[in-house]
């Protein structure tokens, strides 16, 4: 009897990702209480956000300003009416059992945003994702579960030491957020961590977040479900929440995709439920069952009246927007000559983009720029945690430095030198090189006399050199750089040098 040899099924993951994203307005969305970061628990708080009866909400214009300027930059349509409404839940945090959000008329739907993932051989490839919808709302507290004080006074903390306990502050109740949902268009834990990478260097162009994952500022949700190869119906969603790294969205996906399809395999019934990634064990764990809108009971929040944008402000704060890490990355590659790799590290923050046009409007060539930018510098700014704004190296002054390097007038070498005190200090390099007598010789007599006193304080390696150990070219460069140091042409030392060597 003859059988047919099992097939093995081959998946494909669907994914799609909810991304709250705290707004950096001074106040709260619906009273004057700050947002600043960091400060004493419960100190931030007032009737209005702590939802005291009688107090009425006002909506704070700053927040819809930067909620519409995200929209367009997300090319989302950006609503002519929309609303706010009551989201009902209970949990301690939530001061007054409802959050303020909205349901069905949101103030922007139906965008997208491109991804670029450069492969290994250095190719751009760019997808199109797309955004469901774009809406505001307020943030709740912060909960402190066990025997940590978390920033809690030591006094508070000292007292519920060793006991189970909760803290809870509601400093950051009230802070304005937007939530973005895209459409289910991502097939993997790469493309999901690029998307929202993307995500949060358009709000930071924008400037209407920082996107600093450590303070919560971005937070992302993830929705992932595993079908069979070409089958059209979505499978049994399941949500993880708790990655606080793309590195961590990634792993998250990729160990849920596995767990997924290994469930299904053995026969398993995936369950919608929402997961948490526990970072130490590298794995997802069940947390809940997954609630639906109608367990959210909404309604028209009562105390808001409708939001109306007038075509006036649409024009002013879509007038207002920056060119975006998108087209820029696309103006670099096409105008620039930049390659995919040097326009996705020059365009990931916007104040580097903005050093390195600068620095081109100066007169530096485009890739000498990058180079520099994107090695020398950016290495001093992570070794002493500072922005490029925070440098003495002014765009004006690099651009000097590399003109003197390609005018043969330093070397690399000697401008690597100058750079520390540059960065530091701040100045004009054509300056520092004549006060310290830095100009690179040329002058093939001076370069000669130079190579003639090295060679004749080596015989012993001239004669190995001659006698077919031709690795020596470098001991000798390296001290004829030594006598001169530093300032020997290099071009021109090697060539004059090979000469002299070979007798």
């Amino acid at each position: 009897m003859v059988t047919k040899a099992s097939v093995k099924t081959t998946y494909e993951a669907v994914i799609g990702l909810e991304i709250h994203c705290q707004l950096s307005t001074d106040t709260k969305i619906f009273c004057n209480c700050s947002t600043t970061f960091g400060a004493e628990p419960n100190h931030q708080v007032c009737p209005v956000c702590m939802g005291m009866p009688g107090v009425l909400p006002v909506l704070n214009e700053k927040v819809l300003e930067y909620a519409v300027k995200a929209g367009h930059a997300l090319n989302c349509q950006i609503a002519k009416y929309s609303k706010f409404d009551r989201k009902q839940y209970f949990y301690p945090d939530l001061p007054k059992n409802y959050q303020v959000s909205q349901y069905d008329l949101p103030i922007a739907e139906q965008g997208w945003l491109e991804i670029e993932i450069v492969n290994e051989q250095g190719e751009a490839i760019r997808k199109k994702i797309g955004i469901t919808r774009l809406h505001m709302e307020e943030d709740a507290g912060k909960l402190v579960h066990g025997g940590s004080s978390d920033g809690l006074r030591p006094t508070l903390g000292h007292r519920l030491a060793g006991s189970t306990h909760s803290l809870v502050d509601f400093n950051r109740t009230g802070v304005p957020l937007i939530e973005i949902v895209s459409e289910p268009d991502l097939r993997s834990g790469l493309e999901a961590a690029e998307y929202a990478q993307e995500l949060r260097r358009i709000v930071r162009y924008l400037g209407v977040s920082d996107g600093n994952m450590q303070e919560g500022s971005l937070r992302c949700d993830v929705n992932i479900s595993v079908r069979p190869q070409g089958q059209k119906e979505f499978g049994t969603k399941v949500e993880i929440k708790n990655m606080n790294s793309f590195s961590a969205i990634q792993r998250a996906i990729e160990y849920e995709i596995d767990r997924q399809i290994k469930a299904l395999e053995s026969g398993e019934t995936i369950i919608q439920e929402t997961r948490l990634w526990e970072e130490g064990g590298q794995q997802t764990i069940g947390m809940r069952t997954k609630e639906g809108s109608s367990d959210y009971r909404y309604f028209p929040e009562p105390d808001l009246t409708p939001i109306e944008v007038t075509p006036s402000q649409l024009q002013q704060w879509k007038s207002e927007l920056p060119e975006l890490p998108a087209a820029k990355r696309h103006r670099y590659e096409e105008e620039i000559g930049l390659s995919a790799y040097d326009t996705r590290v020059l365009t990931d923050d916007g104040a580097i983009a903005q050093y390195f046009e600068s620095t081109l409007a100066a007169g530096a060539p485009a890739k000498p720029a990058a180079n520099w930018i994107m090695g020398d510098i950016t290495g001093y700014l992570n070794n002493e945690t500072v922005s490029i704004t925070e440098i003495a190296l002014t765009p004006a002054a690099l651009a000097e430095l590399i003109q003197l390097i390609e005018a043969e007038t330093i070397s690399g070498k000697i401008a690597k030198e100058l750079l520390p005190e540059l960065l530091t200090k701040g100045g004009s390099p054509q300056d520092l090189v004549e006060k310290q007598g830095l100009t690179q010789i040329c002058d093939p007599v001076a370069l000669a006399q130079f190579i003639d006193q090295v060679l004749a304080d080596h015989p012993q390696e001239l004669e190995q050199y001659r006698n077919g150990k031709t690795k020596l070219q470098g001991f000798f460069m390296g001290k004829v750089m030594q006598k001169t140091g530093g300032r020997a042409d290099p071009k021109a030392t090697n060539q004059m040098l090979v000469q002299k060597l070979k007798g």
